[in-house]
């Protein structure tokens, strides 16, 4: 039998650079070698040539083989992410996943189907005509008012360079837009993207037609942060020049501290005259963490104190976003895309889009 060592050349992205497979191979027999890894990047990643090694069991000898594969694979956002989010927001049947269910409130839904009544339907919603025929509850279905305008953007400053669990506070951001996106087109309403820094990034029209998430896909694919500071007056620019009509605009951003939202309130609120605006911004999960592990020293309490000091002051930007009528959502980094989306449900619920 031989011994045989293979090296395959990783994309450097993955800052690999002690990979290899080993096996022993008998004479004339085939063996499917098999690896994983985890891209935390969306970027081209080029794999290059295989090394082969081959030596005798003892060591004594051995040959070298190159084998040119080289082959450039994109790296897109989280489609496996966009599916599983679609899965559990149009499974009716489901009460778990963290979707809420929400109760419709107004009149600005049209009638769509009678089907089977599941735990969690109004039961204002009851046709008892058609319970009465088929002996079971049955209830109305209606659909959303449809074709609103719905706009995810993405601050790209340095503020959203953050890593938290292998991504950043942008690569957060980019997965929760994509399936989002996804969602707000499957909901018969129009998706459109914008993103920024200190200039502008992509600017996509709010769009209801299938090539939609495609376009939005390929524009999320090419996102790079930026090491400067937001410029949140091209954000005012984009939502009275850009957009025709009131829409429903999804910031992502990252705020640390009350002086950081302090600096672009004045602006937030200008937007939110013209058009319904929710602040999607993130928790330190990892001084969450670090003020819940046990204190054992005076030098311990007092970071922990801090760390508090900086939890409490992330809700009382909530509160402060909300007095002045804009939306808020604070969340974890894992948790973004399941409360954006809930968010978005529950205005469309409540007939403020």
């Amino acid at each position: 039998s031989f011994h045989l060592t293979v090296i395959d050349e990783l994309p450097v992205q993955l800052q690999v650079r002690d990979f290899s497979l080993r096996v022993d191979l008998a004479a004339g027999a085939q063996q499917q070698l098999t690896y994983t890894i985890r891209p935390t990047e969306r970027d081209a990643y080029h794999f290059g040539r295989i090394l082969l090694y081959l030596s005798t069991r003892l060591g004594l000898l051995e040959r070298r083989y190159i084998q040119e594969a080289g082959v450039e694979l994109p790296v897109y956002p989280s489609i496996i992410q966009m599916k599983q989010l679609a899965l559990r927001a149009f499974d009716r049947t489901s009460r778990s996943g963290g979707v809420k269910k929400m109760r419709r409130i107004g009149h600005s839904y049209e009638f769509d189907q009678i089907k089977n009544y599941v735990r969690g339907d109004d039961y204002r919603s009851i046709n008892w005509k058609a319970t009465g025929r088929r002996g079971e509850l049955m209830v109305n279905q209606y659909e959303d008012e449809r074709a609103q305008q719905i706009y995810c953007i993405i601050d790209k400053s340095r503020a959203m360079r953050l890593p938290f669990y292998g991504l950043t506070l942008m690569d957060y951001a980019i997965n929760s837009s994509l399936a989002l996106s996804n969602i707000i087109l499957r909901k018969h309403d129009q998706a459109g993207l914008f993103t920024f820094s200190d200039k502008v990034g992509t600017v996509l029209k709010a769009d209801s037609r299938p090539a939609q998430l495609n376009r939005i896909l390929q524009a999320l694919y090419q996102e790079k942060e930026r090491e400067a500071e937001a410029n949140y007056e091209l954000l005012y620019y984009f939502s009275r020049k850009l957009i025709s009509g009131r829409s429903l605009l999804l910031l992502y951003a990252n705020f640390e501290s009350m002086y950081a939202l302090d600096r672009v309130l004045p602006i937030l609120r200008r937007v939110a005259a013209f058009h319904v605006l929710v602040v999607v911004f993130f928790k330190n999960t990892e001084i969450e963490d670090y003020v819940e592990q046990p204190a054992t020293t005076v030098e311990d309490i007092y970071q922990q104190t801090i760390g508090r000091k900086l939890l409490t002051e992330k809700n009382d930007m909530v509160q402060k976003l909300r007095q002045y009528g804009i939306q808020a959502v604070l969340t974890r980094p894992e948790e973004l895309s399941i409360n954006t989306l809930n968010k978005y449900l529950e205005l469309k619920a409540r007939g403020v889009i």
